[in-house]
C-alpha cells in the first residue's frame, strides 16, 4: 500500500513539475437537485447546467434573448417638475423629505425592469442506473467540454456535453462501452406558464412558449427548443412528449434553442425558422466535426493567456474538496483554475452579436431570479467586463458596448423628460429592453450615474485597442453623456461647486441624513462625473472635433468639487464628513476613484491613495462575494498583494463559512449570496491588477504579488496602448523574463520590482517625466482637500524602477532579469 502511494505521488510530482495538473472541475459525486452544484457550458446564445446526474439526468437551459415583457418605456413623467423641490430640500438638510417625494415623482411608475427567464430543462432517464460506482464528472475549462462517466454492472458510460461555439447548439453524445447497451427516455419540463411541450413527425422533442407578463408589460417574446436525437445503433420511439432510445451502442443530442427577438426595438422574428435553421445546420454534422469545431472556436479565445502560480499535492483532490481545504492549504494551482474559471465564463455568456453577460451570466433556472437577473449598472454589470480587455478578451466587450450604445438612444428621452437635460443618462438598472428609468425606490434608484458609469467601457476599449474608427462611431455617445452633466450639474450654495443633485453614493446612507442614501456632491458622483468630461475631452482632441464644447467641458470639470480626507483619515463618501468608521457596508462606492477609475495614485495623489487604505481597513473585509471581488482589486491597486491574497481566500470558501459574508459554490460559481456572476469576473480582474497593471502612466508588473506566489509565469495579458505581455517570468518576486509585443508602436514605459535588460545585454534608459504615450496619459484631477482634524501620511511603497523602451508597430522586445 506504502508503495502504491508513493507511485502516485512520484506521478502526480512529476505533473506538478511539469506544470501539466489540468484545468478542470471535477467531482465524485453528482449535483442531486442543486443548481449551484451543476456545471455551466455556454456559447453566448444558449446556456446550460449539466447535473451529472445518474438516472435523472437534467440538462437546465437558457437563451439570451428569454426575457419577460416586450419593448416599453419606464420614465417618470412627473420628474421634472418636482426637480427644483427635490433639490431645495436635500440642500437644506432635508434628505429623507427628498427621498420620499423622490419615491413618488422620480421613481417608475411602470416597469422595475424585466426578468432573465429559463426557457426548461431536457430531462434524460436511465432506468436500471440506481446501483453505480466509479463516478466522476468534470468541466475542462481547457476545451470547454463538460463530461459525466460511471459504471453501471460492467458497462461504462460516458456523456460528453457542449454548447457549440460555432454551430450554436447544445451537443450531448451518450455511450455505452457494450454494444447495445444504452437505453433512456428524454423529456422536457419547464417553470413556464404559456409552454406547449410535444413530438413531431420526424421524431424530434420540441418545447414552444411565451414569456410572462410583468409589471404592466406584455411578454411577447416567442421560444422555440428542439431536441433531436441520432442513435447508433438501437430503436427509437416517441409518444406525445417524450422520446425513448432503446439498445443502442451510443447517441448524439442536439439541443436548439431560438427566440423572435431581433432587439430592444423589435421582436418580429420567426423563433421556429430559427430554431429549426441552427438544428438542421448543425444536425448535418459528425459528432467529431462539430466537436473540433467547438474547440477550435473556443481557444482561439481561452488559450491567450496562460498562468502558473505553482501546484502543490493540494490540487489533486476534487474541486469542492479544493475549496473546502483552501484557507488552511497552500493550492496556488486553485487560484489559477479559478482565474481562468472567470475567463471560461466570459467566453461562455458573452459573444460578440449576442446579448451582455447580465447578472448571471447567462445561466438561470428560476421564472424569478434575484434581482431579474437583470443588468445592475451601479457596479455589477460593468465588474462583469472588467477582465474582458486586460485578459486578452477584447472582442467579448463588444455585447456591452453595444448596450451601451442602445442606452444612449433609450436614455436620450429620459435626460429629456425627466431632468430637461440634452445628451442621454441612465440610473442603476437595466435589461434587455434597455430602459433607463429609475426603478425600486429611491433609496437604491435616485441616482443618475448609471450611463455615466457604463460609457468609460466605450474609452477603455479604445485605450487598449488603438482603434480610432470605433472611437469615432462612440464619440457621439461619450460626447452625450457629457453634455447630460454639463445641463444636470448645479452650484452648491454652501460649497460654490457644481454638484450632482439629487445622487447617491449607491446603496449607502450616513446616519447624520436621516437614513436617506439622497445627496448632492457625493463622492462617486464627482468622480464619474470627472472620468466623463476627460473622456470627452480627450475623445474630441484625438478626433479634432467641437472645440467650443472641449472649452465648455473644460471650464465645467475646474468647478467639479474635489476629493477629500476627512477627520477619519479616510476618503470621504459624501461632501460633507459625515462617514462613520464603523460602518462595513458591502458599497465601498468612493473608491470608485482608485479602481476602475486612476484619479486616486499612488505617485499623483498620494494623501487621497492612503486615504483610500484607510477606507478599505475601517470597512472591514467581510463582505458579500462581488464586493470581495472589488476589495481584490482595490488592494491590488494598493499594492498590498498579502491583503489583496486574503481576500482572494475569503472568495473562495465555502458559502457559509464567512459570517456574514459571501463565498463560492461547490461549481466556483460566485455567492454573493445567492449566485452572482459578477464576483467571478471581479476576481479574475483583481488577481490579473496583482500580477500587471497599465493605469497610471506605466505598465506596472508585480505591483501587488504576494508571499505565496514568489514564483510563477503568465503570458498573453494586454495593456492599455496595444501591448502585449507575450511572456512573464518571475523568480523570487523578481522578473527573469519579460517579453512584450507592441501592437500600435510608441513608447512602451516599464514599472518593474527590479532591474531589467534586452536579451542582447543592452541596458535600458530609465525614464524621466510624463510619459510620450499619449494612451498612458493622466487625466486632471482636482486636487484633494484634507481635514483640519486629518493627520494623513503618505504610504511607504517598495522601491521600483522606471524605463522606458520605444517600440514599432509589430516590434517584440525580450527582457531579462539582472
Amino acid at each position: 500500500m506504502k508503495i502504491k502511494l508513493l507511485i502516485i505521488l512520484f506521478i502526480f510530482g512529476k505533473g506538478i513539475a511539469s506544470g501539466q495538473v489540468p484545468l478542470k472541475l471535477w467531482y465524485k459525486q453528482p449535483s442531486g437537485n442543486t443548481w449551484e452544484n451543476a456545471l455551466p457550458i455556454g456559447n453566448g446564445r444558449q446556456g446550460a447546467m449539466i447535473y451529472g446526474n445518474v438516472e435523472k439526468e437534467i440538462i437546465q437551459l437558457n437563451e439570451h434573448t428569454v426575457w419577460s415583457g416586450s419593448p416599453n418605456r419606464n420614465d417618470n413623467p412627473l420628474a421634472l417638475e418636482n426637480l427644483a423641490e427635490i433639490r431645495k430640500l436635500i440642500f437644506d438638510g432635508k434628505h429623507k423629505e427628498a427621498e420620499n417625494l423622490a419615491n413618488k415623482a422620480i421613481i417608475t411608475r411602470k416597469s422595475h425592469g424585466q426578468k432573465f427567464e429559463p426557457v426548461g430543462s431536457l430531462n434524460l432517464l436511465f432506468e436500471g442506473h440506481e446501483k453505480y460506482t466509479d463516478y466522476i464528472r468534470e468541466l475542462d475549462i481547457q476545451k470547454a467540454i463538460a463530461k459525466t462517466s460511471y459504471k453501471v454492472g460492467e458497462v461504462v458510460y460516458t456523456r460528453e456535453a457542449f454548447a457549440s461555439l460555432a454551430d450554436r447548439v447544445i451537443v450531448m453524445r451518450i455511450s455505452a462501452s457494450k454494444a447495445g447497451q444504452l437505453s433512456f427516455t428524454a423529456g422536457y419540463s419547464s417553470p413556464q406558464k404559456r409552454k406547449t411541450i410535444a413530438t413531431t413527425t420526424n421524431r424530434e422533442l420540441t418545447i414552444a412558449g411565451t414569456t410572462n407578463d410583468h409589471e404592466t408589460v406584455k411578454g411577447l417574446v416567442n421560444f422555440k427548443g428542439i431536441t433531436r436525437i441520432q442513435p447508433e445503433g438501437g430503436h427509437l420511439t416517441l409518444t406525445d412528449s417524450t422520446l425513448t432510445l432503446t439498445g443502442a451502442n451510443a447517441a448524439v443530442i442536439f439541443i436548439s434553442v431560438a427566440t423572435n427577438f431581433n432587439n430592444y426595438q423589435d421582436i418580429s422574428g420567426d423563433q421556429n425558422s430559427r430554431a429549426a435553421g441552427y438544428m438542421n445546420k448543425a444536425g448535418s454534422k459528425t459528432y467529431t466535426a462539430l466537436l473540433n469545431a467547438h474547440v477550435a472556436a473556443y481557444q482561439k479565445f481561452f488559450n491567450r493567456v496562460k498562468l502558473d502560480l505553482g501546484t502543490t499535492p493540494a490540487a489533486q483532490a476534487p474541486t469542492n474538496e479544493r475549496l473546502r481545504n483552501f484557507r488552511n492549504v497552500n493550492d496556488p494551482h486553485l487560484v489559477t483554475l479559478y482565474y481562468q474559471y472567470g475567463r471560461y465564463l466570459l467566453i461562455s455568456s458573452s459573444q460578440p452579436g449576442g446579448q451582455p453577460a447580465n447578472l448571471q451570466g447567462i445561466w438561470n433556472h428560476r421564472v424569478n431570479p434575484p434581482w431579474d437577473s437583470k443588468y445592475t449598472i451601479n457596479i455589477n454589470a460593468e465588474m462583469n467586463y472588467w477582465p474582458a480587455e486586460k485578459t486578452n478578451l477584447s472582442e467579448l466587450h463588444e455585447p456591452f458596448l453595444t448596450m451601451v450604445k442602445e442606452l444612449a438612444v433609450t436614455g436620450r428621452e429620459t435626460a429629456r423628460s425627466m431632468y430637461g437635460a440634452r445628451g442621454w443618462m441612465a440610473h442603476h438598472n437595466t435589461d434587455i429592453w434597455r430602459a433607463t428609468g429609475a426603478i425600486d425606490g429611491a433609496f437604491w434608484g435616485m441616482w443618475t450615474a448609471g450611463g455615466g458609469w457604463v460609457s468609460q467601457h466605450l474609452w477603455e476599449h479604445y485605450l487598449y485597442t488603438g482603434d480610432k474608427t470605433f472611437l469615432a462611431s462612440v464619440y457621439p455617445v461619450l460626447k452625450d453623456a457629457a453634455l447630460f452633466y454639463i445641463d444636470f450639474l448645479v452650484e452648491h450654495p454652501k460649497y460654490k461647486w457644481l454638484v450632482v443633485n439629487p445622487g447617491n453614493s449607491p446603496e449607502n446612507a450616513p446616519a447624520a441624513h436621516g437614513g436617506s442614501s439622497l445627496d448632492a456632491g457625493t463622492t462617486m458622483d464627482n468622480q464619474i462625473v470627472m472620468d466623463v468630461l476627460n473622456n470627452a475631452i480627450r475623445a474630441a482632441g484625438l478626433l479634432n472635433k467641437d472645440k467650443s464644447l472641449v472649452d465648455t467641458l473644460l471650464h465645467v470639470r475646474s468647478r467639479l468639487a474635489p476629493m477629500q480626507v476627512g477627520r477619519h483619515n479616510q476618503l470621504q463618501e459624501w461632501l460633507d464628513d459625515v462617514d462613520d468608521p464603523n460602518d462595513h457596508h458591502r458599497h465601498v462606492s468612493h473608491l470608485y476613484g482608485l479602481y476602475p477609475s486612476n484619479q486616486i495614485s499612488a505617485y499623483r495623489t498620494p494623501e487621497l491613495f492612503a486615504a483610500s487604505k484607510n477606507t478599505l481597513i475601517q470597512r472591514g473585509d467581510v463582505s458579500t462575494g462581488w464586493s470581495m471581488g472589488w476589495k481584490v482589486n482595490w488592494w491590488a491597486k494598493l499594492q498590498d498583494g498579502n491583503h489583496a491574497y486574503s481576500l482572494i481566500q475569503n472568495q473562495l470558501t465555502p458559502l457559509g463559512t464567512n459570517k456574514d459574508g459571501g463565498g463560492t459554490y461547490n461549481n466556483l460559481f460566485d455567492a454573493h449570496p445567492p449566485f452572482q456572476i459578477d464576483g467571478n469576473f471581479g476576481c479574475t480582474s483583481g488577481i490579473t491588477e496583482m500580477l500587471m497593471q497599465s493605469s497610471d502612466g506605466a505598465v506596472h508588473v508585480l505591483p501587488a504579488l504576494p508571499d505565496v506566489w514568489q514564483t510563477g509565469s503568465i503570458r498573453g495579458l494586454r495593456t492599455r496602448g496595444g501591448f502585449e505581455l507575450v511572456e512573464m517570468k518571475w523568480e523570487k518576486g523578481k522578473i527573469t523574463r519579460l517579453t512584450v509585443k507592441s501592437t500600435l508602436g510608441g513608447n512602451l514605459r516599464l514599472r518593474l520590482p527590479n532591474d531589467v535588460q534586452l536579451a542582447g545585454g543592452k541596458k535600458l534608459k530609465p525614464a524621466v517625466g510624463e510619459n510620450p504615450n499619449p494612451f498612458f496619459e493622466v487625466d486632471d484631477t482636482p486636487k484633494a482637500i484634507i481635514s483640519g482634524q486629518s493627520t494623513i501620511q503618505p504610504l511607504i511603497l517598495k522601491e521600483t524602477r522606471l524605463f522606458d523602451i520605444s517600440t514599432r508597430k509589430g516590434q517584440t522586445i525580450e527582457l531579462t532579469g539582472l
